[in-house]
């Protein structure tokens, strides 16, 4: 076994970021890892690893550089890293629905939209219903504690269809007693019915750091929709409670990713600068470096207490669960950032 360092996961995990992957030994995973949402949907299964104050989503790849050797109760995550071998006790988390302590549930597994770096438009366009909600639920309560649900969703239908199916849903669940998140494309006033239905947090995303980008990565969307929806969320659900995802490596420069950063902060909006993983259209872009994922996780980190703004305050969805990004607050204090 590689000799252990005194790293942890938050001062590693912009490195692991980078390779976006693991294979793992030992003490088999469940045999349903697969996702619907995020990073890698559609494929074959991730693994989440927590030291217990950090956690990191890392894809399955027998092929992998990075390797988790599983005890059950235990694991130890170890890889060559730029300054030498690097070995992190931790464990392997179970998950409730697609994330550990959240049932996180896409109600469309399909949309009709072809957002080149996003693999969904390629899967069955199969639609929960309530019922079958409220059960994915149930079943992830008796297999994990849950703290909050959250609900994301592709488009499959109108805009209106898609709204009524959610409230749909957010009728049946208020029975849990549970915080609520919800990250879908906006319509006009949807925050004001959110936020009057009990949920606690949404997250709309502008998904680029241009809107020149936005144009050529998501034909038939309007990120304007989206950049208004944000603004008025702020009005609705207050501080640390409306988010937005920004993908990182699409072509944008370092002055247009700070400058988004920025824009947004200056609203009340929390961005998550969310690694590309190459897929779709661009399955042959490359993974984001390591230098990148941490100089702007590091940014963000200064900008935000001008703001009044702290990502680790969120109670559901991806600044909650924390797999799939450097998350400032959080990964950037779990001790000394390694260079």
């Amino acid at each position: 076994m590689m000799p252990a360092d005194t790293n942890d996961l938050g001062r590693i995990k912009h490195l692991l970021l980078a390779v976006g992957s693991a294979h793992v030994t030992g003490v088999p995973l469940p045999a349903s890892l697969s996702s619907t949402a995020g990073p890698g949907a559609g494929k074959g299964g991730s693994v989440f690893f927590s030291d217990g104050v950090s956690r990191v989503r890392l894809t399955l790849d027998e092929n992998s550089p990075v390797h988790i050797e599983n005890f059950g109760d235990s694991a130890v995550l170890t890889f060559d890293g730029p300054e030498g071998p690097v070995s992190v006790d931790g464990f392997v988390e179970k998950t409730g629905c697609h994330c550990p302590k959240q049932a996180y549930i896409t109600i469309n597994e399909g949309c009709i939209f072809s957002c080149r770096y996003c693999n969904v438009q390629n899967q069955d366009k199969h639609t929960k219903t309530p019922d079958e909600i409220v059960s994915l639920i149930k079943d992830a309560c008796s297999r994990d504690t849950i703290e909050c649900i959250s609900l994301t969703s592709g488009v499959v239908g109108t805009m209106k269809e898609e709204d009524e199916r959610l409230f749909a849903i957010l009728e049946k669940i208020r029975v849990f007693g549970l915080p609520i998140g919800v990250s879908v494309y906006p319509t006009p006033g949807l925050s004001a019915r959110l936020f009057e239905h009990g949920v606690s947090e949404v997250k709309f995303n502008l998904e680029t750091a241009t809107e020149k980008l936005f144009a050529e990565m998501c034909p038939g969307l309007d990120r304007n929709v989206l950049r208004d929806s944000l603004k008025e969320a702020v009005g609705f659900f207050g501080k640390n409670r409306v988010y937005t995802n920004i993908i990182l490596g699409l072509g944008e420069s370092k002055a247009e990713m700070k400058q988004c950063i920025m824009q947004c902060l200056e609203n009340g909006i929390i961005p998550i600068i969310r690694p590309l993983t190459p897929s779709a259209e661009l399955f042959d872009y490359p993974r984001p470096s390591a230098a990148d994922i941490l100089g702007f996780a590091e940014f963000l980190q200064s900008e935000l207490p001008r703001f009044g703004l702290d990502p680790s305050k969120a109670r559901t969805m991806c600044a909650k669960c924390m797999g799939c990004d450097l998350t400032p607050m959080t990964d950037l204090h779990a001790g000394e950032v390694a260079a």
